[in-house]
């Protein structure tokens, strides 16, 4: 079967991405691309590597325009997909890839972003260990699905097995991220600027003010935690894609360094995106740049009495766009790795 697919924001860095994903996927129709401002221009003016998509021009955003396809992708600024949900009831498959439909508390809502909103859909992470086994499991009978923000996913993705199995306290988690501009977008912002950013490293949002806080409490809640309370400082570096987060948790009294590695082995040894890396060994962002890929380096630090873990992914890719993806692909009960590569882009 051959499913029709609408992408609106199709002009954006994320709406590109999936668009250049699902254009490799044998099960996908791109049928429809949406914008706003650059409605009515072709689609490859704006996504000039998308050669096979060189045919499609972008038509407004609109319920009318979106309606009438299998499935929906919404690549739209935060506060901005809620709008359209609401009139899309008859789509089967939506996919949001902005926060409207994240987070299952209004008062985080309130807090961090404001605005409207909006009931929480199936979150977008598979490998994510939650109480009763893994997300994975909601997700393939989800109809409406949340992709994950992209520091938020790496983030619970790094500490979540830690903290299903005990082995960590999650009341005293501090993370820092080394992340590109891409996952700010295509918007034109003096700090993004390439004369900004490049020769320098600027932190953003410190001291408790990033929106993917909730996001990651609520993923570790999950998890299993009775209490999450984390200090996460983003960095942005120049590099166009990729995140490093290098998160840090006390370890629990009396838990043994076996018991903590066989935490994140047990969590993530049989997965084919997210891998633990040999003892010794972590991650760089350039491994992973292109693939759906989340590779883990993981440290006991005894004189310290933490763990530290480092997650590099493609913020664009495991992040945004193939978490997204892959979340599809169960939902349609399509092979999980339909479309995504394992493999990264070198040098």
């Amino acid at each position: 079967m051959t499913y029709s697919v609408a992408v609106s924001g199709a002009s954006g860095y994320a709406g590109g991405e999936i668009l250049r994903l699902l254009a490799g996927h044998p099960d996908i129709e791109i049928r429809t691309v949406t914008a706003h401002s650059n409605a009515g221009q072709p689609l490859i003016q704006h996504q000039p590597h998308l050669r096979s998509l060189a045919h499609l021009t972008l038509q407004d955003t609109t319920p009318e325009i979106l309606a009438g396809h299998d499935i929906v992708f919404l690549a739209l600024p935060h506060g901005q997909s809620g709008q359209y949900t609401d009139a899309l009831g008859e789509v089967p498959l939506v996919i949001d890839a902005g926060a409207d439909h994240r987070l299952t508390s209004r008062e985080s809502w309130d807090a961090f972003y404001g605005g409207d909103f909006h009931e929480p859909w199936a979150y977008g992470v598979p490998e994510l260990p939650v109480d009763d086994g893994k997300q994975r499991e909601v997700l393939r009978r989800a109809t409406r699905i949340a992709a994950p923000g992209c520091n938020a996913s790496t983030v619970s993705l790094s500490l979540a097995p830690g903290v299903a199995a005990g082995v960590i306290d999650p009341s005293d988690i501090v993370a820092v991220l080394a992340v590109g501009p891409s996952g700010a977008g295509k918007s034109l912002k003096t700090n993004l600027l390439a004369s900004e950013i490049l020769g320098s490293a600027n932190p953003y949002a410190v001291g408790g003010t990033h929106r993917h806080i909730p996001e990651i409490r609520q993923a570790l809640l999950a998890a299993g935690a009775d209490d999450v309370r984390i200090s996460l400082t983003p960095v942005l570096v120049p590099m166009a894609r990729g995140i490093l987060a290098t998160s840090t948790a006390p370890i629990v009294d009396g838990v043994t360094d076996a018991e903590i590695r066989a935490a994140w082995e047990n969590a993530y040894g049989d997965e084919t995106f997210v891998q633990l890396l040999p003892e010794g060994q972590f991650p760089r962002t350039a491994d992973v740049i292109g693939a759906n890929t989340a590779l883990i380096g993981l440290a006991i630090d005894r004189a310290a009495g933490r763990v530290t873990v480092v997650t590099a992914v493609d913020n664009l890719v495991k992040g945004t766009a193939g978490a997204a993806i892959q979340s599809m692909n169960l939902a349609l009960g399509l092979p999980e790795d339909r479309a995504l590569s394992l493999n990264g882009v070198a040098p």
